[in-house]
């Protein structure tokens, strides 16, 4: 594990950043898996890009991603640009021989992601490269150990789920417009962004009990134009949608997300209800876990060094934060770089998710009607 990888991160906005903090400390709480050095940060605007490298601990900054994934003293390219670009670079890395992470979701499209699965699995033959979807809740020690309980039969066999992840910061009429109201840029809007979180915990939480089967879905654009830089701007997605989905177990999923939830900030909260118990979750609390089996509500406190992802970090009652997940992240990308051993989720995996994005966005097309899912 002693090989050292040149690690190139593509955006250095939002999820750049979170990404170069995760490849800036991953080291630090995971010394045993291989050093990272972080090579080079790209992005359209030079100065900004500039700029936010020095920031972020980069070695170097460009504006031309293309070059990026072409040098030899890069190894691994992770992909945090808006997701009409995901496809067009992670191809291009993976066809170079580069192990790849691409921030959620996986692509706009599920043609695009199929063609992505069948690149990634080109690149792990010819070239042994990992390839990785950002999925970072997954990466909750509180939702791993969800999974865990749900797993060893603690609620037995989960007939319901009640999930919703609720945001504000598009309530007000006059927040300017971003790419992430543009369908041309993000595919689609909250559906995409906040959806694809809770269909992958499905996937996770659940295992394969948790795939899809059917799907039917309403979406809504509760603000329809916004200020762009040349006047008012079409808004071309969602605000707000809801999901109704079939699970392979017989289990049913209600789901709804929103982007115009006024008072809530980054609300996920999954309740999963077995005929033996239940288990519920909020991300405004996510070092804590709630566990009923029938003597009433549990608080469970998940920092101990038994718990997932705990042993890396502090004693316990320290709790960890967001961006814990994101080095966490790194660092089962470097363990499966480093043992050759599968990564989860991988681009399958996110392909999976796409799959019933595009159901539910085809349901709400037609009113709502049942879709069945390829192999339900």
């Amino acid at each position: 594990m002693s090989d050292e990888l040149g690690v190139a991160v593509v955006g250095y906005s939002f999820m750049g950043k979170a990404h170069s903090n995760a490849w800036r400390n991953v080291g630090a709480f995971h010394p045993g898996l291989p050093r990272v050095r972080q090579q080079v940060l790209a992005g359209r605007d030079s100065a900004a890009v500039a700029h936010a490298a020095t920031t972020y601990g980069w070695a170097e900054s460009t504006t031309d991603w293309r070059s990026v994934v072409e040098r030899e003293d890069v190894q691994l390219v992770d992909v945090c640009t808006p997701g009409h670009l995901h496809h067009e670079i992670a191809l291009a890395a993976l066809e170079a021989g580069k192990h790849v992470l691409v921030e959620k979701p996986l692509t706009n499209t599920v043609a695009e992601s199929e063609e992505l699965v069948a690149a990634a699995e080109r690149a792990a033959r010819d070239h042994g490269a990992v390839a990785m979807v950002g999925f970072n809740y997954r990466r909750v020690p509180a939702l791993a150990l969800a999974r865990r309980l749900v797993a060893d039969g603690r609620i037995g066999r989960v007939r319901q789920v009640r999930a919703a992840y609720l945001q504000d910061w598009l309530v007000d009429p006059e927040a300017p417009m971003t790419w992430r109201l543009r369908a041309s840029e993000a595919g689609t809007g909250v559906l995409g962004d906040l959806g694809a979180h809770v269909v992958d915990q499905l996937r996770f939480l659940l295992g394969d009990a948790g795939e899809t089967r059917w799907a039917s879905g309403q979406l809504a654009t509760f603000v329809p134009t916004r200020p762009g830089p040349d006047g008012p701007e079409e808004v071309t997605v969602d605000d707000a949608a809801w999901m109704t989905l079939g699970l392979a177990d017989g289990a049913v999923a209600s789901v709804e997300v929103s982007r115009m939830a006024t008072g809530r900030k980054n609300a996920l909260r999954l309740e999963l209800y077995g005929d033996r118990g239940s288990i519920t979750f909020d991300l405004e609390r996510l070092n804590e876990l709630t566990l009923e089996t029938g003597g009433g509500d549990a608080r469970m406190l998940v920092t101990d060094p038994d718990h997932p992802y705990l042993d890396a970090w502090w004693p316990p009652g320290h709790t960890l934060g967001w961006d814990s997940t994101f080095t966490s992240q790194a660092a089962d990308l470097l363990r499966a770089v480093a043992d050759g051993t599968d990564v989860a989720p991988s681009f399958a995996d996110g392909l999976a998710v796409q799959r019933v994005l595009g159901a539910v966005t085809d349901s709400a097309a037609r009113c709502g009607a049942r879709i069945e899912l390829e192999g339900s």
